[in-house]
């Protein structure tokens, strides 16, 4: 007589067997969308050009515009007693450097002193009568507190350096970092030798480029 035999664990083999593999297979297609999300949905690194401000009417720009160049962004007021010697100084750097490869953007404030008590358009109308000036100058904004405008935040983030007064200035790079800060004392001499060496760069890569 031939032995008994049973076709138990062949029963229940075959239904773990399928589960193991619904099992691999939905791990490895979780797998599969985890990495497709880091390669295609992977978050923008900010820099200081991929923001949008306003400019002294309102309306939206894109400060993209000014990516490739050297950049020195200051915050502005009418009313202080730096007023005069910075004004008249951005405005020599703005001429005697731009606008190829370098500008001044001005963004106005009110938070020092309340210095800068005008409207946009009034701002800009001050400064282009009583100093000439040929660079941007914004839409008046807050540059600290929870109201912070964005872009300005970024330059105080990067450089762990929050402007104490009116003019502070910083240097921004072609790809958009900060490479520098000056005070409102500091002669505009100091700052020559950092946009020199900037454009230096850029007109460099430019060549190589061609």
């Amino acid at each position: 007589m031939e032995p008994l035999t049973t076709s138990y664990p062949l029963k229940y083999s075959v239904p773990k067997a399928r589960v193991f593999v619904v099992f691999l297979s939905m791990v490895l297609c979780t797998t599969i969308l985890c990495l497709l999300q880091l390669r295609f949905f992977k978050p923008k690194i900010k820099d200081f050009y991929s923001f949008e401000v306003k400019d002294s009417r309102g309306r939206i720009i894109s400060l993209e515009k000014y990516r490739g160049k050297a950049t020195l962004v200051v915050n502005v007021a009418s009313y202080c007693q730096y007023t005069d010697k910075n004004y008249i100084a951005l405005q020599e750097l703005h001429r005697e450097f731009g606008p190829s490869h370098f500008t001044v953007l001005a963004f106005p404030c009110n938070q020092f002193g309340e210095s800068e008590p005008s409207s946009s358009q009034e701002i800009e109308s001050f400064a282009k009568g009583n100093y000439g000036v040929t660079f941007p100058v914004f839409h008046k904004i807050k540059i600290l507190g929870s109201e912070a405008d964005p872009a300005f935040k970024f330059l105080i983030d990067s450089s762990k350096k929050e402007p104490r007064w009116n003019f502070w200035k910083y240097l921004v790079n072609p790809e958009g970092k900060v490479v520098k800060f000056w005070r409102p004392e500091e002669p505009i001499e100091s700052i020559k030798p950092e946009v020199t060496s900037l454009i230096r760069q850029i007109i460099i890569k430019k060549r190589e480029d061609l």
